[in-house]
């Protein structure tokens, strides 16, 4: 019965390897018109390297970006113009944060680290979409781009690189 259940276990660790293995959202839903607290999930570096940037897309809806700073890394914003203006608290906005970079870290391949950035979801984005956050990660020379986004009806799982997404969920 122990090797039974051993090899159960190792089934299951090894046939959920493949979701480890990629850049994730620590939380993978989230009600439109709402605050996302986005933990982004660094479970490796790229080709055995340490990372030393995380770079994150911001998609059109998500509004309101503020990251966190992380120690020992430089964190920068670059902004744009949304492609309509949208409400938040009685305020108009045209303009926000299109990327967040962390650089000039060090996080060893060994190691696991998260990056953390907060939003508001703009609430007329389509509740029971993914909504897709592309991540390119550096380790030096190297870089793992995590920016393939499924078209429909494509299941996530096909992808060898996927960005890691939020179901978007109604209004509450």
């Amino acid at each position: 019965m122990k090797n039974y259940l051993f090899a159960t276990g190792a089934l299951l660790a090894f046939g959920t390897n493949a979701a480890f293995a990629h850049i994730t959202l620590e939380i993978q839903e989230a009600a439109v018109g709402s605050t996302y607290k986005a933990v982004l999930r660094v479970p490796h570096g790229c080709e055995g390297k340490a990372t030393t940037a995380v770079r994150v897309q911001i998609p059109e809806g998500v509004i309101a970006v503020k990251p966190m700073p992380k120690p020992g890394w430089t964190l920068q914003t670059k902004k744009g113009k949304y492609e309509k203006p949208y409400q938040l608290y009685g305020e108009t906005l045209t303009t926000g944060v299109k990327e967040v970079d962390w650089s000039g870290g060090n996080l060893p391949d060994e190691f696991y680290d998260e990056f953390v950035f907060r939003v508001s979801l703009a609430a007329d984005l389509p509740a029971g979409q993914m909504l897709y956050f592309p991540v390119v990660q550096e380790c030096g020379e190297a870089t793992d781009r995590w920016i393939e986004i499924p078209a429909a009806g494509q299941d996530e799982d096909a992808l060898d690189n996927p960005a890691p997404g939020i179901k978007l969920l109604p209004k509450k």
